[in-house]
């Protein structure tokens, strides 16, 4: 792998991904939530509260809601948004995790306490369900309730409701996609923007011929650490029920119109497996005639951050795509 200099010396941290998380999921869970529990998150300036959704069968999907302790209004100095003074923009979070893990321990979510802090914004945590006990539609459809919900409750939320957007990374980059297309197509709630980091959009990575972009067996993804092809199917095979093919709410590169969404962000990392369906799908979201913003991040792999936050690739990366989030929901400030 051509690997960013500052990230080589990292690559010994690396887990490889021979392993099948899916063979003990409770397992790998547990792993993830003490991984968390060992490095409790910042939660300076920032107070949140649980809410459970009820569902259609009586079940409830639980959010975590966080906002500014201060209770800033949300206009950085400068800006002119014609809110009403104390409404925030709202940011919805799905997490990653291959649709099975990454769940945050609750009041722990690090991405939404980072964007409620520096956006700032009211972030909603969505603690979707997870495969592959419940598989697709279950994920998406959670998500989706969580916007409805959010848009409804607007006004007791102190959210402005025209300045709604959702966001994720891998797995939770997908749902953002799908949230999108499925709003669209049920007639709301209007999303202001979609913003998608390392998006897992397409079930068919790592099929061959290469009928999914321009995935090939030597390409990036292949090194068995990080998110490889590998992992990635046993995915996509724990997320979608089986015996049935993806459809565009599932993964959106099914889609064959991406006509009508919201502006949109995508990063992709130079060494993932999705790099290409993630770089495809940009490209296929401008034909379409919507506003794409694309970032690559050379020499690095899927999560990298995770392993080296401090780093001044990683530091660029998080600037680039919360600042480009942060004036979408704040036009005009830098």
């Amino acid at each position: 792998m051509q690997v960013h200099p500052e990230l080589v010396p990292f690559l010994p941290s690396l887990p490889l991904s021979s392993a099948n998380p899916y063979e003990d999921i409770e397992a790998t869970r547990d792993g993830f939530r003490a991984l968390l529990a060992a490095r409790p998150a910042d939660r300076s300036g920032v107070r949140s509260e649980r809410y459970d959704i009820p569902r259609g069968d009586g079940s409830a999907l639980t959010v975590e809601v966080y906002r500014p302790q201060d209770g800033a209004d949300g206009s950085p100095e400068g800006a002119e948004t014609g809110s009403p003074r104390g409404l925030l923009p709202a940011v919805l979070h799905f997490h990653g995790g291959g649709y099975a893990i990454g769940r945050s321990l609750p009041g722990q979510d690090r991405t939404a306490l980072a964007l409620c802090r520096e956006l700032p914004a009211v972030t909603i945590a969505v603690e979707y369900r997870l495969a592959p006990e419940h598989r697709y539609p279950a994920g998406v459809e959670d998500c989706h309730l969580a916007l409805e919900w959010t848009a409804k409750r607007a006004a007791e939320l102190g959210i402005d409701p025209e300045r709604i957007a959702i966001t994720g990374k891998s797995a939770g980059g997908g749902l953002s996609a799908a949230v999108a297309l499925m709003a669209r197509d049920r007639g709301g709630p209007a999303i202001a923007y979609q913003s998608m980091c390392v998006p897992d959009v397409d079930d068919r990575v790592g099929q061959e011929p290469a009928d999914a972009g321009s995935v090939a067996a030597s390409g990036p993804g292949a090194d068995l650490r990080a998110a490889s092809r590998r992992t990635v199917r046993l995915a996509w095979e724990h997320y979608l029920p089986e015996g049935t093919a993806a459809d565009a709410y599932a993964a959106a590169a099914r889609a064959t119109d991406l006509s009508g969404l919201p502006p949109a962000y995508v990063l992709v990392c130079d060494l993932d497996a999705l790099r290409d369906t993630g770089l495809a799908y940009a490209r296929r979201l401008m034909d379409a005639g919507v506003p794409v913003t694309v970032r690559n991040v050379p020499g690095a792999w899927h999560g990298f951050e995770m392993y080296a936050p401090e780093t001044r690739v990683a530091k660029e990366m998080t600037a680039h795509w919360t600042g480009h989030l942060r004036e979408a929901l704040y036009p005009g400030t830098e």
